[in-house]
Parts: structure tokens; C-alpha cells; sequence
């Protein structure tokens, strides 16, 4: 009863006044240019479905839609970070490739002479490789950007050609090929899935994660005596996640094996060949997981750490920052080393979903990582930004990229769509900010 009582939203009379439809969102705390992008995007899907005659929202499709989301969907979650300290960054594509590329040799060439070919141990290393090495090429961009005064326009634009040539350098401009059998479980395909069962397990363990932030979201609202939702906004909210994961697994697992593949799998293990085929689901990819993990990693290091705290004070005020203690250029510097790390992490995707580090990878990604950002919220005037609106635009310009390749549009006009939708999507941003004032 008394949880009741202190379930009250802030508004006082102006929340009795206004209309059903205003106070549900003002109960229930969404927000609304999330969900406008959530409209948008189903737009879209709805859209391109009617035009493709009923290929686009198909569970194969949309399995292979969020596949191709995942590697821009994580530099995404960085770029908002960039964006909101009033930077830019313009290289994100040449770090992906030339770490990708340093990857792949390391695997294919240096350490199977060191280890042996089938060391278990080889896909850990090249991966930390790469990492390594996005950490320090982004700490590199930081460091001339904070303690030499250029600005990251420059910085990072000559990053772009720098790692660009740097990664034709690494083998002549020879494609690099196969990758290790386990590395390429990081790019999902049949065998880079965890199945149904898995699916889930990880879809139950997300509900499950979402009631529990629910709970002691409540409890540390009460504690600090702040103002709390009423009980059915919860219940909504709850309910609505739970749905949306769990429709997401259901997807998923309505994919299944291609049969020829299913077939070998079948003879590989002495099982019999039913009549009407065997059905195997592909389930939940293992670079969406990743996307997801990145996601939930950033959204805390954003909203629940210090140093997320310093990003937004930089981005809303660099001047009073300085004054209030924060070492700016140092927090710029691991912005921007932090933005290499999940470079190296989207070249571990898209290098073990091509099987390959060739040098054409990652061209034109920071185009769509900066698009995907700007789409999902991130101001490009600072201050303003969120990691699951970034990842939600990487998955609207990727629906535009596939539905455009579903109706055999080619790709420079491609291009010219996703630059307009580019365009727009900042007007629309300096039209809701002229509004907020």
C-alpha cells in the first residue's frame, strides 16, 4: 500500500491535464525519439516487405539482417562517445581493416610456424593482437588530438589514408586466408550460432535481467527518495522487454540449417535421414551476442561509471569540465583508445564472417558507424547521446542497405540514399533541439 502511495511520477497537476496518450509516456519514462526510431524502423521493414513480395521479413533475412548489423552496430557504441566530447572520427574503417588484416596474419602466417596449426591458443592471441593494436592506433589519434591541439577532423581523417595504406603494406595488398576454425565462430554462419536451446537459455537469462533492473531500479529510486513509477508502468515496461527478446529468439530459431548442410551434419553422425528433412535451427548468431555484450558494457561504462559522467560534462561544457578538476585530454585520449579496442572488436566479426582480412575491409564503415550514431540520437553539436539508440541506427541503415539489395538497387545509389538519410537525420536533430530550447 504505502509502495503505492510513493508510486508518483513528477508532473503534479500539469499530469492530470494532459491527454491519455502523454501521460502513459510520462508514466512509464520512454523515450519518445527512441521510439520514434523503433516506428521509423518498422516502417521500413513493413515497407520493403510489401516491396520484395514478402522476402524481407523473413526469420533468413532478418537472421542475416542483424549478422551484418553487428560489427557496425559495436563501433556504433563507441562513436557516440566521440561525438558527444564535440569529436569525430573519421578512421574507424581503416582501423577496422588494418586490425583486421594483422589478425588474419597473425593466424594464417606468424603464429601457426610459432604454435603449430592447430593450437588451440592461436585464435586468443591474434584476437588480443588486434586489440592491442586498435588500442593503441586510437590512444595514438587521442594523444595528438588532446595534448597537440589538432583537431579530430584532421586527426582522424589523415588516420583514415594512414591505416588505410598501412593495411596494403601488411601483405602487398594480398588477401589473407582461411582464418582458424574457432576464430571464425565470431562471425557466425551455421556453425557461429548457438542453436535453439541455447537461444533460449539466453533469452530467459535476458527476461529474467530485465525484471531484476526493473526491481532495483525501484529500490534505489525509494532509497534516494526520488520519484517512482506507478506499478503497472513497470509491469508494462517489463512485459514489453520480455517480449520483444523473447519474439526476437523465436526468429531466430525458425531458421534453419540449409539442407545440403543439414545432410552432412546427418552422416557425420549416424543420424537417420528423416522423410520430411531435418530441422536445425540456427539460433541466436555469435556476432550478435557479441553486439549485444559490447552494447550492455558501453551503456554501463556510459551511464554508471565516472568516467561516462566526464564524457557527458565534456560534451554539454568542455570549459566548465576543466574548471571542475576533470583531466579532459586524458579522458579524451581513452575515448578514443577505447573507440580503437571496438574497431579491433568489429574486425574480429567481419574478418571471420568473410573467412579472409582482405584490404577493401571496412571501406566506407565510418560513413555508416557516424550515420548509425547520428539516426539513434547522438548530437553532432555534444552533449547528447545513447549507446542503444547508436545500435538501433546501425540496425535502420542496415535495413535500408539490405531491403536496397533485396529490390536489385545498385549500389551508388545505395550510397546516395544512405548520404540523404545521413543529411536528414541531422536536420532532424537541429530541428529538436531548436524545439527543446
Amino acid at each position: 500500500m504505502a509502495d503505492n502511495m510513493h508510486s508518483t511520477t513528477t508532473g503534479g497537476p500539469r499530469q492530470a491535464d494532459a491527454n491519455p496518450v502523454t501521460r502513459f509516456f510520462r508514466a512509464t519514462e520512454i523515450d519518445t525519439r527512441l521510439l520514434g526510431m523503433v516506428g521509423a524502423l518498422l516502417i521500413i521493414w513493413v515497407g520493403f516487405n510489401f516491396l520484395t513480395g514478402g522476402l524481407f521479413l523473413t526469420p533468413r533475412n532478418l537472421w542475416n539482417l542483424t549478422v551484418q548489423t553487428s560489427s557496425v552496430a559495436v563501433m556504433a557504441t563507441g562513436m557516440v562517445l566521440v561525438i558527444v566530447t564535440r569529436n569525430i572520427d573519421l578512421s574507424v574503417g581503416s582501423i577496422l581493416g588494418f586490425t583486421g588484416m594483422i589478425m588474419g596474419v597473425m593466424q594464417a602466417q606468424i603464429l601457426p610456424q610459432m604454435l603449430g596449426f592447430d593450437h588451440p591458443a592461436i585464435w586468443i592471441v591474434a584476437l588480443g593482437s588486434g586489440l592491442a593494436v586498435g588500442a593503441m592506433i586510437g590512444a595514438l589519434h587521442g594523444g595528438i588530438i588532446a595534448f597537440l591541439g589538432v583537431p579530430s577532423f584532421i586527426v582522424t581523417l589523415g588516420g583514415l589514408l594512414v591505416w588505410r595504406g598501412a593495411t596494403w603494406f601488411v601483405t602487398s595488398g594480398q588477401t589473407v586466408a582461411p582464418m582458424n576454425p574457432t576464430f571464425r565462430l565470431m562471425g557466425g554462419g551455421t556453425e557461429g550460432s548457438v542453436g535453439a536451446t541455447w537461444s533460449w537459455v539466453v533469452g530467459l537469462v535476458a527476461c529474467v535481467a530485465i525484471v531484476g533492473a526493473i526491481i532495483n531500479a525501484r529500490r534505489q529510486r525509494k532509497r534516494f527518495a526520488f520519484p517512482r513509477k506507478p506499478i503497472w508502468a513497470e509491469y508494462v515496461i517489463g512485459a514489453l522487454g520480455c517480449v520483444i527478446v523473447l519474439g526476437a529468439v523465436l526468429i531466430a530459431n525458425s531458421y534453419y540449417w540449409p539442407v545440403a548442410i543439414a545432410r552432412r551434419y546427418a552422416d557425420a553422425n549416424g543420424i537417420a535421414w528423416p522423410e520430411g528433412g531435418l530441422q536445425i535451427s540456427h539460433g541466436i548468431a555469435v556476432p550478435v551476442l557479441i553486439a549485444i555484450a559490447v552494447g550492455i558494457v558501453m551503456t554501463f561504462i556510459a551511464t554508471r561509471l565516472r568516467f561516462g559522467r566526464y564524457v557527458f560534462a565534456i560534451g554539454g561544457n568542455p570549459e566548465a569540465a576543466e574548471l571542475a578538476g576533470i583531466k579532459t585530454r586524458w579522458v579524451t585520449v581513452r575515448i578514443f583508445a577505447l573507440m580503437g579496442i571496438l574497431c579491433a572488436i568489429a574486425a574480429a566479426i567481419s574478418t571471420a564472417r568473410l573467412n579472409a582480412a582482405t584490404n577493401a575491409q571496412g571501406e566506407l564503415d565510418e560513413l555508416y558507424t557516424i550515420a548509425a550514431a547520428v539516426i539513434g540520437g547522438t548530437s553532432l553539436a555534444g552533449g547528447v547521446g545513447t549507446v542503444a539508440g547508436a545500435m538501433l541506427g546501425a540496425l535502420v541503415m542496415q535495413s535500408l542497405q539490405s531491403g536496397m539489395v533485396l529490390l536489385g538497387i545498385d549500389t551508388p545509389l545505395q550510397r546516395i540514399v544512405v548520404g540523404m538519410v545521413l543529411v536528414v537525420a541531422v536536420w532532424l536533430d537541429t530541428v529538436y533541439r531548436a524545439r527543446a530550447k
